[in-house]
C-alpha cells in the first residue's frame, strides 16, 4: 500500500477487516485478565518499535493503519519503546486520535541506567504521548533494573504509571529476572516466547502463581522465524485448528498456554497486523496438537 491507499483505508475504518473480507466484524478478541484486578486485555497486541522508527522514513499513515487494524479487530495494547523524539511525536498524536485514545492501553519501556535520565525520559515521553498517564512503564531488558525500579514505583504512586514492570528479553535474563522476582512483585513482566524459542515455558507457572500478567514478545524471532520456513508449505493437518499461515502457526501456539497475558506482534503491514489480530478468533491447538507443532519446529 502506498500512503494514498492507506489514508483511503483509514478514512473508511476497514483496515482490520480486509484481510477476512469482513467476516470479522461481528467477532470480539478474546480477552484475559489482569491479576488481581478487574481489568482484562484482549490477547493480541501491537509491538511497535520497527513501525514507529520507520516514520522518518515513511510517514505516519503506516503507523496509523496499523493501530486502527488491531483495534478493528478488538485489540488495544501498544507496546513502545521510545527513542527517537520526532518518531514518539508523530506516534503521539496518532494514540490521542479522539477516536483512539481512550481505547488503547500504551506501555512503555525505560532502558536508562542513570535514574535521573530515567526520569527525564519519562516525562518527555509523556508529553510526546500526550498523556498524563500511561498504562504500563517496564525497565526495559532490565537496564539500570535497580536505579529505575525506585522511579516506577514513585510513578505510579503519583497516578502517572497505571502498572510497572520489567522486560527480559533474552533467555540469558531469566536468572537475574528470577532473582528480582524474588523480593519484588512486578504487575507485569514481559519475556519473549514463540513455537522456536520456548525457554519461557519454564516461567510462564510461577509467574500465573505469582498473579503477574505476562505479556509476550518476539513470536516471530523478529523476522528469523519467517526467514526459516521459507518455501514450507503448513502441514495438513494445522487446518484441525483453522491455521492459515505460519504466523497464525506460532501464535496459535502462543495463544494455547493460559498462562500468559497478551501476545504483542511487530509488523509494518497493516494486513499482516490484520491477519495477526484475527488469529485470536481461531481455535486452539490442543495439548496432542502443539507437540506436533513442536517437533515439526525441533526437526527443521
Amino acid at each position: 500500500m502506498d500512503r494514498r491507499e492507506l489514508l483511503k483505508v483509514l478514512s473508511a475504518g476497514a483496515v482490520g477487516t480486509l484481510w477476512a473480507g469482513g467476516a470479522l466484524a461481528q467477532r470480539t478478541m478474546p480477552v484475559r485478565a489482569i491479576p488481581g484486578t478487574d481489568e482484562t486485555l484482549p490477547i493480541v497486541g501491537l509491538g511497535s518499535t520497527r513501525p514507529v522508527t520507520e516514520i522518518a522514513e515513511l510517514g505516519a499513515a503506516r503507523v496509523e493503519a496499523i493501530i486502527r487494524a488491531l483495534v478493528d479487530i478488538g485489540g488495544r495494547v501498544v507496546d513502545t519503546w521510545p527513542r527517537n523524539a520526532d518518531n514518539d511525536a508523530a506516534l503521539g498524536e496518532i494514540i490521542d486520535a479522539r477516536d483512539l485514545r481512550d481505547r488503547l492501553f500504551v506501555t512503555i519501556n525505560l532502558a536508562q541506567p542513570d535514574p535521573q535520565a530515567g526520569i527525564a525520559d519519562f516525562q518527555s515521553t509523556l508529553s510526546r504521548y500526550r498523556r498524563d498517564t500511561i498504562d504500563l512503564v517496564n525497565v526495559g531488558s532490565l537496564i539500570g533494573l535497580d536505579a529505575q525500579w525506585p522511579n516506577l514505583r514513585a510513578f505510579k504512586d503519583a497516578g502517572q504509571a497505571r502498572y510497572i514492570g520489567v522486560t527480559a528479553a533474552q533467555a540469558e535474563l531469566y536468572d537475574t529476572l528470577e532473582s528480582f522476582l524474588g523480593r519484588e512483585q512486578p504487575d507485569f513482566v514481559e519475556i519473549n516466547y514463540s513455537v522456536t524459542e520456548r525457554d519461557a515455558e519454564r516461567l510462564l507457572p510461577m509467574l500465573a502463581d505469582r498473579g503477574i500478567a505476562v505479556l509476550i514478545s518476539r513470536p516471530f524471532m523478529n523476522g528469523a522465524y519467517f526467514e526459516r520456513l521459507e518455501g514450507r508449505p503448513l502441514p495438513a493437518w494445522t487446518a484441525e485448528f483453522e491455521c492459515e499461515s505460519w504466523a497464525q502457526f506460532s501464535l496459535q501456539y502462543i495463544l494455547a498456554n493460559p498462562d500468559l497475558t497478551c501476545v504483542l506482534t511487530e509488523t509494518t503491514n497493516p494486513l499482516h497486523m490484520a491477519e495477526n489480530a484475527a488469529t485470536a478468533l481461531k481455535p486452539l491447538p490442543d495439548a496432542a496438537a502443539r507437540a506436533r507443532m513442536r517437533a515439526l519446529i525441533d526437526g527443521l
